[in-house]
């Protein structure tokens, strides 16, 4: 059973900076492509972040490439989200993801996967 914790969400300043970090299991990020989503209020869920499982390719939407930074650490089986300069416009919950099918190289990531944690908030504040 995968099972995905995230964890470092909070409050910050803007222009501060956060590190979200998702706890795996029942997967090997050998073969998974992981990715952070957010969802802020009464929008959709959106891709921020993908890290391929097959080639360690890495991918990131315009709003956040240069400022967001995704890791993963194959040995503690957890994937890290480094957030920078943070705005207004990123408060949301994000959520960890998995994908060990047609995503695990994250084409399309930003259509859904197959696994997500439950989130954490991050709020940054004027």
């Amino acid at each position: 059973q995968v099972q995905l914790v995230e964890s470092g969400g909070g409050l910050v300043q803007v222009g501060g900076s956060l590190r979200l970090s998702c706890l795996a299991s029942g997967l090997s990020l050998d073969d998974a492509g992981m990715a952070w989503f957010r969802q802020a209020p009464g929008e959709g869920r959106k891709g921020v972040a993908c890290i391929s499982g097959t080639d360690s390719g890495i991918y990131y939407p315009p709003s956040v490439k240069g400022r967001f930074t995704i890791a993963r650490d194959n040995a503690k089986n957890t994937v890290y989200l480094q957030m920078n300069d943070l705005t207004s416009d990123d408060t949301a919950v994000y959520y960890c993801a998995a994908d060990l099918t047609t995503a695990a190289d994250c084409t399309d990531y930003g259509r859904g996967m197959d696994y997500y944690g439950t989130g954490t908030q991050v709020t940054v504040s004027t």
